[in-house]
């Protein structure tokens, strides 16, 4: 899906390193930003499929994971993410994301998977494990 209009998205979430994850950290660059949980069988199948496109991309696209998780799970998913090889940056949604607002709108599933242009407008938004192939498609163009 390509939301049209979409304004830019502001937001600063908790790192699990020094890593920033933020608007401001990912400027400048088209980012792909997976929405998942550490328990769900598709989640771990989408971080499968984008593991090794960072990998590709390096410099060319952010990636970033945010595990719907509360900060007493931050244990559970720092071991998920070096389990699956995770290189980019992950982080927790806040409480806020977690209860389905904030700036991404509602996420009622997951994996759900957004690509963010390079000033951070939500270009493309997909429920569901997305496909490379269909990532890669979200990123053209930009």
């Amino acid at each position: 899906m390509r939301p049209e209009g979409s304004a830019p998205i502001e937001f600063k979430l908790d790192s699990l390193d020094e890593r920033e994850v933020s608007t401001r950290s990912i400027a400048g660059k088209p980012t792909v930003i997976a929405f998942i949980t550490t328990w769900d069988l598709s989640s771990q199948a989408q971080i499968d499929y984008i593991v090794p496109m960072a990998k590709r991309d390096g410099e060319q696209v952010n990636y970033v994971m945010v595990a719907l998780q509360e900060p007493t799970e931050r244990e559970l998913v720092e071991v998920f993410a070096h389990h699956l090889g995770i290189v980019f940056p992950v982080a927790l949604a806040d409480p806020e994301l977690i209860l389905g607002g904030g700036p991404f709108g509602a996420l009622k599933a997951v994996p759900t998977t957004v690509i963010l242009d390079r000033s951070a407008r939500m270009v493309w938004r997909h429920t569901g494990i997305a496909r490379p192939d269909e990532i890669r498609q979200g990123l053209s163009g930009l």
